[in-house]
């Protein structure tokens, strides 16, 4: 009886299987196929900067090897690349998160300044043991970026207010008390400069260098945090029913409200999470870059941000990998700068002419036709 029930069994495993298996296999060409559209992407904006160059006369030639070649030629340069991408990867799935939930959240900036204020204060201030001296000041940024993000959040899902107007609108108001906060009362005593009082060793993050022994720059073990954050949030996207409702939300709010789903409280999620990992941006500035706090310490890096969470097309995975690209080419723009006769405009096209073609969707548009042509030949 055993044996003539064992095939039956198998026979209803198969179908289950087979449907996994083919589900696994789609997402890894998802996958694939993202941070192909990632790398193509870059590659064109190059493309179309060294013609934009080789139009002016300029040694285009030059300025290419220096913009693709500079930043690895010396280490304290790799240690820059690294060290900018660690930030960037953590402000670009800041906003990935909102935006998988179709919400425009543009709230980085005011969530930075708050986050690396948070963590400042705490690792200035606070006589904590070696441990907890560098993750109790992270903990309190991220607090303080998701209470941040949380503000635009209710007001979106609660009130119905715009999330574009209330986040910039809260960006201004951050940004300025921030600045009030630095010039009148957190300036370091004696000091000439507008900067606060150095954050207390214990609380700075390690250096790559003190590990690897060799010349890093600013690039700290924030890098490994940022791995961590990534895979993270790519667990609780994919594997979470709170992520479950996040992508729901973003594909259809109609048919998630219809499916019982909090749509609501769901907005408001999207909101305190984007804004917690903001502010550990922030806290990767003040802990790990400067080792203080500074005025534009942020320098236009939140909106940054959010062209490379387009470019990585909302995917942890796809962000990461846009985040090492884009500060690649920012670094290699400042090595073109100071070799070549081109100036950091060449870079500005770069960045320019991603934002066209990821809000375009030109090239997937391409690629889909030249894929599904291949199929039906």
């Amino acid at each position: 009886m055993t044996s003539t029930m064992e095939p039956a069994a198998e026979q209803r495993e198969l179908p289950e299987t087979r449907d996994r298996r083919e589900f696994l296999a789609t997402r890894r060409r998802t996958v694939a196929v993202e941070l192909t559209m990632t790398v193509l992407t870059v590659a064109v904006a190059v493309l179309i900067a060294f013609l934009v160059v080789l139009a002016t006369g300029k040694d285009a030639g030059g300025a290419l090897d220096a913009l693709l070649t500079g930043p690895l030629e010396r280490t304290p340069r790799i240690g820059r690349w690294l060290a900018d991408a660690t930030t960037l990867s953590l402000l670009g799935l800041s906003v990935a998160i909102p935006f998988r939930a179709r919400q425009i959240s543009l709230g980085a900036e005011g969530q930075v300044y708050a986050g690396a204020l948070a963590s400042a204060l705490v690792a200035i201030n606070l006589h904590l043991p070696p441990v907890a001296a560098v993750l109790v000041p992270l903990g309190a940024a991220a607090l303080a970026g998701g209470a941040l993000g949380a503000v635009p959040g209710v007001m979106k899902a609660r009130l119905g207010a715009n999330e574009i107007v209330a986040t910039l609108m809260l960006n201004a108001v951050v940004v300025r008390v921030f600045d009030y906060l630095l010039t009148d009362h957190l300036k370091a005593p004696g000091s000439s400069a507008v900067q606060s009082a150095p954050v207390r060793p214990d609380s700075a993050l390690p250096l790559l260098s003190n590990f690897f022994e060799v010349p890093l720059d600013q690039a700290n073990i924030g890098l490994f945090g940022m791995l961590a954050v990534a895979a993270a949030v790519w667990f609780l996207l994919a594997r979470t029913p709170l992520g479950y409702r996040i992508r729901v939300t973003g594909s259809n709010p109609d048919f998630a409200r219809y499916g019982g789903l909090d749509v609501p409280r769901t907005i408001e999620w999207s909101f305190v999470i984007g804004g917690a990992l903001a502010g550990l941006a922030g806290a990767h500035l003040a802990l790990g870059i400067y080792g203080g706090l500074q005025p534009d310490m942020a320098g236009g890096l939140a909106f940054e941000g959010i062209v490379v969470a387009l470019l990585g097309r909302n995917n942890p995975v796809g962000v990461v990998a846009a985040a090492l690209l884009y500060s690649y080419l920012r670094v290699g723009g400042d090595v073109m700068e100071q070799q070549t006769d081109v100036g950091s405009d060449a870079v500005t096209i770069i960045q320019a002419v991603i934002v066209l073609l990821v809000t375009a969707r030109a090239l997937p548009e391409l690629v889909k036709r030249y894929l599904a042509r291949r199929e039906a030949r």
